[in-house]
């Protein structure tokens, strides 16, 4: 890891900040910093009139911004920059200023440098999201003061702006957040998986990877490193000699760390260390990879010495998140489920593999440039029909139209009504769309709304 031109108290004792992306960790590094009495100026590309919410707050709090553009010549006026997750690093704007020897740093970085709190961080191409809301939701059941932040909930920015007091901090880090991270140095750190994801943004799967490891460089003696021992990008990852190396495997046995014992070739058991606790069919989520997650999340628990009997209890009491493949209803047999965190090709093999009902898929959205052809065979034996929608649609039709029948929609409300016409008995119509919402929402949180909500006016038709 390349280490920084700046120290955080450094950082800490400068006045002047250029804040680029007005996005919800954008406006949230503003509001702390306009907290802190920094000035401040707000730069994004995007026009104004494409971010009312932003400008109506910037305005309340008077922020300056420059939208539409990222002017150079805002570097003339500013001591150093905080860069939202979605910026990349090789903007003109930015690569100006590392020859200036302006320093450069992320939100959830700079709001750390505030914040005392021990931190329980997860990182990972898929389930990162899960795996911190169930953290975060056991320690809860465990009786911990818990709060989520980071890439799944919260910007951490809001959470030391609103000085929210808490035992532990549990957060979601993207490989984007990790890419402008220096000094962050988590209590616990996880990586649960590395399989290929923002291409664009890392062309090869070691760059990828290298950034994930990122989350371990600063530990210290006494911190712990949780490992999937399966994923062999992360098992080979660095870890400084002195942090305590915990692991989980579905495979094989672990010590120290969670694993999974087969007794008569029928029945799982969760196991900790030599600990055998319950059977996997008492766990709450659907799928494997959720197995996987489980046991990801009770050994970064029991790293910080709870016993893993009460652990394991916390966590039956889970109901998963909202877009994770998520229950939506029933109607004639027919079960539906929002998966519309589904924006990679790995994560929608992991829906399909999920379901043992035949599934009519709808998928499709602004694609990553992955391909999607190493799903050929799952789909050809999980998927009855498959509506393609978005921007991707037609390249995700090349990929399988030759498997299944397809059918392509201009709408949700049209995907919902092609589903529901091609559905039976005992089937699953499931929104996993493989790819980023961009191209007609905002986000894959307002894409699942949307989804959730045509399904919710076909479920109360008679």
């Amino acid at each position: 890891m390349n280490m920084p031109i700046f120290k955080p108290e450094e950082i800490k004792s400068l006045t002047r900040a250029l804040v680029i992306g007005a996005g919800k960790s954008g406006v949230a590094s503003a509001q702390l910093l306009r907290k802190q009495g920094k000035k401040i100026i707000i730069s994004d590309i995007k026009k104004k009139e494409e971010i009312p919410d932003a400008v109506e707050i910037f305005n309340k709090l008077g922020i300056d911004y420059v939208f539409g553009e990222h002017s150079e010549d805002l570097l003339s006026g500013i001591d150093f920059i905080i860069v939202s997750p979605g910026v990349s690093p090789k903007i003109s704007l930015l690569q100006t200023a590392r020859e200036m020897n302006i320093p450069i740093l992320g939100e959830f970085e700079y709001a750390y440098y505030y914040t005392e709190t021990p931190i329980i961080a997860v990182t990972g191409t898929n389930g990162k999201t899960t795996v911190t809301s169930w953290i975060h939701h056991t320690l809860k059941e465990l009786g911990f003061d818990s709060v989520l932040a980071g890439n799944n909930d919260i910007p951490l920015s809001n959470v030391v702006a609103e000085d929210i007091k808490s035992e532990w901090i549990v957060a979601e880090l993207s490989s984007y957040q990790l890419e402008y991270s220096y000094y962050f140095h988590p209590r616990v750190a996880v990586v649960l998986n590395v399989t290929p994801d923002h291409i664009t943004r890392h062309p090869t799967l070691k760059e990828y990877a290298g950034v994930k490891n990122r989350i371990f460089q600063n530990q210290e003696n006494g911190d712990t490193a949780v490992i999937n021992k399966d994923d062999e990008w992360v098992y080979s990852m660095t870890v400084p000699s002195f942090v305590n190396k915990y692991y989980f495997s579905l495979y094989s046995e672990v010590n120290p760390g969670a694993w999974l014992l087969s007794k008569g070739g029928y029945r799982k058991y969760v196991c900790f260390n030599n600990e055998v606790l319950n059977g996997v069919d008492s766990l709450p989520l659907k799928g494997t990879h959720n197995v996987s997650n489980a046991l990801a999340v009770l050994t970064s628990i029991c790293a910080i010495q709870k016993s893993p009997k009460e652990v394991f209890q916390a966590m039956t009491f889970f109901k998963g998140v909202p877009h994770r493949i998520e229950f939506l209803g029933c109607k004639n047999g027919v079960e539906f489920y929002n998966d519309s965190k589904s924006t990679n090709v790995e994560s929608l093999r992991v829906a399909l593999e999920s379901f043992h009902q035949p599934i009519i898929l709808i998928a499709g959205g602004r694609g990553k440039g992955s391909s999607y052809w190493p799903l050929r065979e799952l789909v050809k034996e999980k998927v009855h029909f498959l509506i393609t929608i978005g921007e991707d649609a037609e390249n995700i039709e090349k990929s399988f139209s030759d498997l299944v029948k397809t059918e392509r929609v201009m709408s949700m409300e049209e995907a919902v009504k092609v589903a529901w016409k091609n559905a039976f008995p005992k089937s699953v119509v499931l929104l996993s769309p493989a790819c980023a919402s961009f191209d007609m929402y905002p986000n894959f949180e307002v894409r699942g709304d949307h989804f959730r909500e045509c399904v919710r006016k076909l479920l109360e038709k008679e």
